[in-house]
């Protein structure tokens, strides 16, 4: 790809990419590729083969030797990962420009190790799903997706990103090894709540309405609360547990459900 293209094709996710460059050096960024497309896809794995494929298995053994644990906890940690750095282009996406990387299996590629950070994820050319007001509507960009209106936006983002992608590890996960639904959701909604909390000095609007909306849109409601701080950001409470706690030297988050402090 040229120069002229990259630039064509990144322009899109600039947002998304400033939101990023406001929060590190607060936050960690670590997760996901500088740039957040992946130039040389050498011993990247995509997430497709994380759903179908043996790299399932590659990655909880990976867990399993990062946290030294019980398969079931090292996989949940793993998911907890997993969910929040690959999902994260699209939460800022739409939380800070109203555009959308569509994060489907294939159009994403993760690289994990037994070392921290676990995991790393990067993109490799997604459709950009906007709105029709967008400028870059008129612009005729490849692989950019005019949607009707804000509601087929985010019905967009939940098809690409849960429907095609995130639930289908899930019920990997679930059948594999035992572990609870609810207790893996509450981490992608745990992960949705931070993002958009740590990403709330650039954001065009309200950190809380934005998490609500898309906690709203994803289904995951029910499994955080959240209050606004001072700051803008928001202290987010959990339901369910990632399972840190399981760990040899245990572990209890903040916000967490069994946090009574």
């Amino acid at each position: 790809m040229t120069a002229a293209c990259r630039t064509a094709t990144l322009a899109p996710l600039t947002s998304v990419l400033d939101a990023l460059t406001a929060m590190d050096g607060h936050y960690p960024v670590h997760g996901l590729v500088p740039g957040l497309y992946v130039a040389d896809r050498a011993g990247w794995t995509p997430a497709t083969e994380i759903i179908h494929g043996d790299a399932f298995d590659d990655m909880l053994e990976a867990a399993g030797r990062r946290w030294n644990t019980s398969p079931h906890v090292a996989a949940a940690l793993a998911w907890k990962c997993y969910s929040y750095w690959t999902s994260l282009p699209a939460l800022l996406g739409y939380a800070t420009a109203r555009r959308v990387p569509l994060l489907e299996p294939d159009k994403v590629l993760v690289r994990y190790d037994d070392r921290k950070p676990f995991l790393r994820a990067g993109l490799t050319d997604p459709k950009i799903a906007i709105l029709p007001g967008d400028p870059l509507a008129a612009a005729d960009l490849p692989g950019v997706q005019v949607v009707a209106d804000e509601t087929a936006l985010l019905q967009t983002l939940r098809s690409s990103l849960v429907d095609a992608h995130l639930g289908p590890v899930v019920d990997r996960m679930h059948t594999r090894l035992h572990l609870g639904a609810r207790t893996l959701w509450g981490s992608l909604a745990s992960g949705v709540a931070h993002g958009i909390s740590r990403a709330a000095d650039v954001l065009p609007g309200s950190a809380l309405d934005a998490a609500n909306t898309l906690l709203d849109t994803l289904g995951l409601t029910d499994l955080v609360d959240l209050t606004p701080a001072e700051s803008g950001r928001l202290e987010v409470r959990r339901r369910t547990c990632c399972l840190a706690f399981a760990l040899p030297e245990p572990q209890i988050c903040r916000g967490c459900v069994i946090n009574k402090s």
